[in-house]
């Protein structure tokens, strides 16, 4: 990874010459990691995951777009459009779980990238990585907004034998104009939603977060309820939310696709935007809506429900916590 960003740095993209342009025009660079697990602090989890660095779904708002940068790419078209492929990332992971000193602690999948973006279906390795895994008998949470996850439904009953598991599903709205405009390159959300019943209905302790709630575009009563609803009829376990925040990279990104596609918007998102979060008590009254809305459609209880089950099920409440955030 460390030689990709000095060839990135000396010579731009166009030096990574091994890169493969796929049907997508998007180029895939295979790299040799000397790690899988990224130790983090600060977090319900400890370690981290990511089979793949940049997503082609191009999400305008992706707080990953700032990661980009330590590659010497920037956090505009390359995120999107150059993806760096850590070939070998199963069986690095297999040997670090496989140390004596490993601790089972939870793992996140799919911090700085989706894991099942489209590519995924060439290398699987998502797939072989839940399967290590699954074998090593370590708790994960994913993150995606890949309906292919329901290809490995196999693994991830494999692995809900072994250890806890949970899948979240990122459906920040249900509104089609908001969805186009925010998340280009990102499968429809009712067939993200269609997913999450997929996986529900084979055993999978599979939910959606609302993530991120973006100000102005996904953020009004109406199509926080509509999206609410959709998620409830679909069977979700639970149903989390944060508001978008921007940093670094992704705030510059973010700013320049207002300037672009939305100039009267600018003013009202630097007024907001201050720092790097939007004001508590805006976040606050978002969240509390979006409470009150879980409520009247029943996700709440559902929510009560799991963490009863987990409970009487789990030797370790630490494991627990998932991706309650």
């Amino acid at each position: 990874m460390r030689a990709v960003a000095n060839t990135v740095k000396t010579g731009g993209t166009a030096a990574l010459t091994e890169a493969e342009v796929r049907a997508d025009q998007a180029r895939y660079q295979e790299v040799t990691c000397r790690s899988a697990l990224n130790r983090v602090e600060g977090m319900p989890f400890n370690w981290t995951l990511n089979p793949y660095r940049g997503c082609t779904h191009g999400c305008h708002y992706c707080f990953a777009r700032r990661y980009h940068v330590q590659f010497e790419m920037n956090a505009d078209d390359d995120f999107a459009s150059v993806i760096l492929v850590k070939h070998n990332v199963a069986e690095v992971l297999a040997r670090e779980i496989d140390r004596p000193a490993w601790t089972r602690d939870m793992v996140a999948f799919g911090t700085a990238t989706d894991p099942y973006q489209p590519i995924e279906g060439h290398y699987k390795l998502s797939r072989h990585c839940i399967q290590v895994l699954a074998r090593g008998r370590t708790p994960m949470g994913i993150v995606t907004k890949g309906p292919m996850v329901v290809r490995d439904i196999d693994v991830l009953q494999e692995h809900a034998r072994a250890a806890r598991g949970t899948i979240c599903m990122s459906v920040p709205t249900v509104d089609e104009d908001a969805w186009r405009t925010l998340e280009p390159g990102t499968a429809h959300p009712l067939q993200r939603l269609r997913a999450v019943r997929a996986l529900v209905d084979a055993g999978i302790n599979a939910g959606v977060l609302m993530a991120p709630i973006v100000p102005g575009f996904t953020s009004s009563r109406s199509k926080l309820e509509r999206t609410i609803k959709t998620i409830a009829d679909h069977g979700a376990r639970f149903v989390g939310c944060n508001v978008m925040h921007l940093q670094d990279g992704t705030r510059v990104h973010f700013m320049k696709f207002l300037e672009r596609e939305f100039p009267s918007m600018v003013p009202r998102f630097e007024r907001l935007y201050v720092k790097k979060y939007a004001p508590d008590a805006y976040r606050k009254e978002v969240q509390g809506l979006v409470r009150a809305l879980q409520e009247r459609y029943g996700l709440d209880k559902r929510k009560e429900a799991d963490a009863e089950h987990a409970s009487t099920t789990a030797s370790n409440d630490a494991e627990q916590v998932g991706f309650a955030w």
